[in-house]
C-alpha cells in the first residue's frame, strides 16, 4: 500500500481552499492517481470544502480538520478499490467520513446534549462561526440539539446527510451501504422524533427540499 506524495499528505492537514471546476470525472481522476499519485490532490480540491464544512457541522471546527485529513488519507489509500462505475466519488467520501465521525459519536452526543441543558457549547459556537446558511444558525438552537442527541447514530447519520451533506436518498444509500428503503425508514423515524421534541415539521426546521420529491 503507498502512501500519498508528502505534497498531498501536507495539503489535507490545512484547510480546504477552492474548490477546483470540474475537468475530468472523478473516476478518471482516481484511475489517474494509480498511475500518479499526486493526481489524486485534484479530488481533494473538489470535495475538501464540502467535508470540512459538514465534519464541522457534526463536531466542530477542531475535530473537522482531522476528520477531512483522514477521510482523504483513507480514500487515497483505498482508491484502487473505488468502483469506476460510480458517476461520482462524493457519496463514496462522505461514506468515510460519516464512519470517522461515528468514532466520535458519544463526542458528538455529549456536545449536543450540553447545549440543549444550558444553551452554550463549543461546538455549537463553532457552527455558528462557520454559519453560511440558515440550516446552521437552527443547528444551534437548544431543542434541535436535544432532539439530535436522542436520534440514533444511523437515523442521525441518515438525516444529516441528507439535510447538512445534501445528499440524495441514493447517495446516502450508497455512502453508507444500505438499501434506499433503510434510509427511506430511518429518515422517516429520525423526523418523527424530531417532530416530537420540536413541535414542528422538520422538512421546514431541516430545509430539505428533496422531501417533497423523495419523501
Amino acid at each position: 500500500m503507498t502512501d500519498p506524495p508528502h505534497d498531498f499528505a501536507e495539503k489535507t492537514a490545512q484547510p480546504p481552499g477552492d474548490v477546483s471546476p470540474l475537468v475530468d470525472g472523478d473516476a478518471a481522476v482516481i484511475e489517474e492517481s494509480l498511475d500518479r499519485p499526486e493526481a489524486f490532490a485534484e479530488l481533494y480540491d473538489r470535495y475538501a470544502p464540502a467535508i470540512h464544512r459538514y465534519a464541522t457541522r457534526r463536531l466542530g471546527a477542531g475535530a473537522a480538520d482531522d476528520i477531512t485529513a483522514d477521510t482523504f488519507l483513507a480514500a487515497f489509500r483505498a482508491r484502487g478499490r473505488f468502483d469506476p462505475a460510480r458517476a461520482s466519488a462524493r457519496p463514496w467520501l462522505y461514506g468515510i467520513a460519516a464512519n470517522l465521525i461515528g468514532r466520535h459519536r458519544r463526542a458528538e452526543v455529549r456536545g449536543l446534549r450540553a447545549l440543549a441543558r444550558t444553551g452554550v457549547d463549543p461546538v455549537a459556537h463553532s457552527w455558528v462561526d462557520e454559519a453560511d446558511d440558515r440550516l446552521i444558525a437552527q443547528a444551534a438552537h437548544a431543542p434541535l440539539a436535544g432532539a439530535l442527541a436522542g436520534l440514533a447514530a444511523g437515523d442521525r447519520h441518515v438525516l444529516l446527510l441528507v439535510a447538512w451533506a445534501d445528499l440524495s436518498y441514493a447517495e446516502v444509500a450508497e455512502a453508507l451501504e444500505i438499501p434506499v428503503g433503510t434510509v427511506r425508514s430511518r429518515l422517516s423515524r429520525a423526523r418523527r422524533k424530531v417532530r416530537a421534541v420540536l413541535g414542528t415539521d422538520p422538512h421546514s426546521t431541516y430545509d430539505t427540499p428533496e422531501a417533497a420529491t423523495h419523501g
